[in-house]
């Protein structure tokens, strides 16, 4: 039932000539799916719908063939074929009684077009800017290529009116061409698009002009626009911009000009974080406004109601945590909300060129491939008993999910805590949102009566025969290396066996060096520079080191590596780049250049590799020898392949999912474009 404190927020609310049934607006995110995958695209999107969200908008969507973000997927309407694959979506989202938005997207420097090798305008002649960082420049725009430019955007949104869409977006923001234009730093022209703040926001309010005079009242007109976070520092002079355009579109989406503050990561940003600015702008204008804040909280949503920051509480990360999220609010459920954890794991794997995931919900981008929703799951398929042994991220979810199957279901723990590597990595600093999967995993399986729990049993193979279990999960984990293998070397280095080495384990467990720390990070993900961030929190000196170009490559895909090293670099942590851990005397570390191959080094008191790690799977080899007794043994998690978290959790979810069912049967199924014949080139 809902909490008449929340009626507010399921309040309909219209947007020009459309009507939004409530405030909670997915808002244009990346999928990783793009126009190559409409069916996966179109059921996700549609699962969002159904899950209350009372719009639901595309991708980037590219408007024509000079503005491709290959390897990157985005979604494209450039002609009927688009527009039936983009028709997928807006009846999936029209079935749930929402409303459908399409983010119509012209890249200038910011994409390299690899694929169709068009060249991109630009309002000058500007470096390619996009992540592949190609040695390309593009086309400066004259007079006639402005016209050709509407032309093509007033072609798209009659597209898009076909193919359904009840809003449509003028995109201006994030560095994309329209963007460039209202920046002097990028827009240089002479004329009357550039030069002063009103010739520079020429070309955006032509184009939302021309939108608005082509959609003719059959759909709302949106705009997706950035002011500073700090308002009072405006030298883009954007918010005198936004003041002359500010009631011509129906709807503004409003962002901020720093991309590491609105995408950014819980390590860094909160819940929140940009609502003074977004406050400021809905000050100057009557018409609604839609803002993200990575909201997972319904009280901080409906906080941004009451006090008019914004009309509509914009998703992206929580509404891929948890689709449902409206609905268990309007159900009273807010116990059952699966809570984003910011950790950007989505948006790295569209980075990627890869459909997105997501750490806290295993079913993300799979409705449609595997047949997956995130609140239904088939019952058992027998009254059967399974026995997990582990509660890790991958133990936990696998629990969960054959509780909701109706499994009599034990869980085993060795440790106290439950948790696995989730109650140990989220007590560094900047993860304690990360405790969110846990937390909610013990919550649902606290309402399961079919699910009993034991830690403080540590299981052996003789254990687990005596409890004569039917189905085996054994969730044990992974232990840190401590010689150095990874992914710069295969072998280990000298001086590994020397009691100044310290595990990574040993910190997570508690230990503390009494002594100056060199951490060799050859995993290039967040646990190295988290460690060195708790090390510095202890005033202990600490150098980082690392075979890559900067300290957290992977934490690029993530948004967070500028952020991180910034963090670094305040907290004193020296570091230092190219080089490889090849020795270690107990006061020397012997550093390889991995170019030259010349040897530096570095003293320090204690050495922490950071690298690879090695399944604790010693347990399932021994059950193996008696897998006769069990009518399934198997392995799931880091025990079977180390990985990210996420990783651990989809595991496990798969695993619970694919119980009692005959592995040839288990369908993944494919979009593809299949054609009859090959047309002749003519």
């Amino acid at each position: 039932m809902l909490d008449p404190r929340y009626a507010q927020l399921f309040e309909p609310i219209k947007i020009g000539p459309v009507t939004a049934p409530n405030r909670f607006y997915q808002v244009p995110h990346c999928s990783g799916m793009g126009y190559s995958r409409p069916q996966m695209l179109a059921s996700m999107r549609g699962v969002k719908a159904e899950g209350g969200w009372g719009v639901v908008c595309t991708e980037y969507c590219s408007i024509n063939p000079s503005s491709d973000d290959m390897p990157f997927p985005h979604a494209s309407i450039w002609d009927n074929d688009d527009v039936k694959n983009l028709k997928l979506m807006t009846d999936a989202v029209h079935q749930q009684g929402s409303l459908a938005g399409v983010e119509l997207w012209y890249s200038g420097h910011s994409s390299a077009n690899l694929y169709s090798r068009e060249a991109s305008f630009g309002p000058v002649s500007l470096p390619n800017n996009a992540m592949v960082g190609m040695p390309v420049q593009t086309q400066p725009m004259t007079l006639d290529d402005i016209v050709e430019l509407r032309g093509w955007y007033q072609a798209a949104t009659r597209r898009a009116i076909e193919a359904g869409f009840d809003i449509v977006y003028v995109y201006a923001n994030h560095d994309y061409l329209l963007s460039n234009f209202l920046s002097p730093e990028t827009n240089t022209r002479s004329d009357e698009y550039g030069g002063s703040a009103m010739n520079r926001v020429r070309l955006i309010r032509e184009v939302i002009e021309d939108t608005l005079e082509t959609v003719r009242d059959k759909c709302a007109v949106a705009v997706r626009y950035s002011i500073p976070a700090d308002v009072d520092d405006d030298p883009l002079e954007l918010i005198d911009m936004f003041k002359s355009i500010s009631e011509l579109p129906d709807l503004w989406d409003i962002t901020v000009t720093d991309y590491g503050l609105e995408m950014g990561s819980s390590r860094f940003v909160k819940e929140a974080s940009t609502q003074a600015a977004v406050a400021k702008i809905k000050s100057m204008t009557s018409k609604p406004v839609v803002s993200v804040g990575r909201f997972t909280s319904p009280d901080t949503m409906l906080r941004q109601i009451k006090r008019g920051v914004q009309d509509f509480i914009g998703a992206a990360r929580p509404s891929i945590a948890d689709p449902f999220l409206p609905n268990k609010i309007k159900q009273g459920r807010l116990d059952d909300i699966r809570e984003c954890i910011g950790c950007n794991v989505c948006y790295a794997h569209n980075s990627l060129g890869v459909p997105i995931r997501c750490t806290q919900n295993p079913t993300m981008g799979e409705e449609w491939r595997r047949g997956w929703h995130p609140e239904q799951i088939t019952e058992k398929h027998a009254d059967e008993s399974v026995l997990i042994i582990g509660s890790g991220p991958a133990g936990l979810e696998a629990a969960c999910a054959l509780g909701q199957r109706g499994y009599a279901v034990t869980l085993a723990e060795a440790n106290t805590e439950l948790g696995g590597r989730i109650s140990r990595e989220s007590v560094l600093p900047g993860l304690s949102e990360w405790s969110r999967v846990r937390d909610w995993r013990l919550g649902q399986l606290a309402k399961l009566t079919n699910v009993e729990i034991y830690p403080d049993n540590r299981l052996d193979a003789e254990s687990v025969l005596e409890l004569d279990m039917q189905h085996v999960f054994v969730a044990t984990g992974a232990s840190w290396r401590s010689d150095g293998v990874g992914r710069y070397r295969s072998s280990a280095f000298s001086g590994h066996e020397l009691d100044s080495v310290m595990s990574v384990d040993s910190i997570l467990d508690g230990d503390m060096p009494s002594g100056s720390v060199l951490i060799y990070d050859d995993d290039h993900y967040y646990l190295g520079n988290a460690i060195a961030l708790k090390l510095r929190e202890a005033n202990i000196p600490v150098t980082m080191v690392t075979p890559e170009a900067r300290i957290g490559g992977w934490n690029h895909h993530t948004t967070e590596q500028h952020q991180l090293i910034r963090s670094l670099i305040e907290a004193g942590v020296e570091m230092v780049c190219d080089r490889g851990l090849v020795g270690w005397d107990g006061k020397i570390a012997q550093l390889e250049c991995i170019f030259s191959g010349d040897v530096f080094e570095l003293a320090a008191d204690y050495v922490v590799p950071v690298t690879a790690r090695l399944p604790n799977d010693q347990l399932w080899h021994e059950l193996q020898a008696q897998k006769s007794r069990f009518k399934s043994l198997q392995r799931i998690g880091d025990c079977l392949m180390p990985g990210i978290i996420a990783t651990a959790v989809y595991s496990g979810h798969k695993a619970a999912r694919e119980l009692g069912e005959r592995i040839s049967e288990i369908e993944l199924r494919r979009d593809r474009i299949v054609s009859t014949k090959l047309e002749p080139f003519t």
